[in-house]
């Protein structure tokens, strides 16, 4: 059957596609569009079952922002090939601007279907949402590191947008568990100085140094787990809590892949 280069070039564009699955799909529907795309959605949906067990650990994150909105997505894909394909980093970039106009209730079921019927066939691995968040605040600052495969997002009560990012980057940079010291968990607090303690006796300390010891090493503790208390990233010289100068983070989350 004799393919037009105007109707490949259409479900090319329609469907991303490679050449050799547009032509097969066309001469199965017999030149119609409608029911080519439709070969091609059921194509994908079996290549997205064959290879549902094959492990996911590379992949990129995309923002979108719009006002004081973020919209942040993960998408897993098998090889670090595809995650410096164009079309991949093109579909996740795409995948926040949907997340971001259709809300989070509705964005997992789209992006399963999109997944299953489209992207697959067109990136040829297996492909997995990794996450798909939208974090508001009004002073909001994002950032997302070059690799694609770390980024945060802070909010803060005071200051501006570009200290938002800044500590954002520290966020990425320094992976904190606590935004303060009052925000560490009490049995945190004593399985630490716990773990000290048992340490400084096994180096001979007297008991009455044990104590001011273990002061100084909780606080050096805080410098490692605390946003606030962590050597800036940018000038080891003053903290984060001095960075901020009077502004509070009032949340901050971080993405992996």
């Amino acid at each position: 059957m004799n393919i037009s280069v105007d109707l490949i070039k259409k479900l090319r564009e329609e469907s991303g596609a490679g050449l050799g699955d547009v032509k097969e799909a066309l001469v199965q529907g017999q030149g119609d569009l409608t029911k080519a795309l439709e070969i091609l959605r059921k194509k994908g949906q079996k290549i997205a079952a064959k290879k549902s067990g094959r492990t996911a650990k590379e992949g990129v994150i995309a923002f979108y922002r719009a006002g004081n909105k973020i919209a942040a997505v993960g998408l897993n894909c098998e090889t670090d090939f595809v995650a410096r394909n164009e079309n991949f980093l093109s579909a996740v970039d795409g995948f926040a601007k949907k997340l971001m106009a259709i809300g989070e209730a509705d964005f997992n079921a789209w992006a399963e279907e999109e997944i299953k019927n489209s992207l697959i066939v067109k990136i040829g691995e297996n492909l997995q949402l990794a996450f798909a968040k939208i974090i508001e605040g009004n002073i909001l600052g994002g950032y997302l590191h070059s690799n694609k495969k770390a980024a945060a997002v802070v909010i803060l009560n005071g200051g501006t947008e570009e200290l938002a990012k800044a500590v954002a980057m520290q966020v990425t940079a320094m992976n904190p568990q606590y935004g303060s010291p009052e925000d560490v968990p009490a049995e945190i607090i004593a399985k630490e100085k716990e773990i000290y303690k048992e340490q400084l006796k096994q180096e001979g300390k007297p008991a009455e140094m044990i104590e001011k010891i273990l002061t100084g090493k909780i606080q050096k503790f805080y410098t490692e787990v605390c946003l606030i208390k962590q050597p800036y990233i940018k000038d080891d010289k003053i903290s984060i809590e001095k960075l901020l100068n009077g502004a509070k983070v009032t949340q901050f989350t971080k993405f992996t892949l």
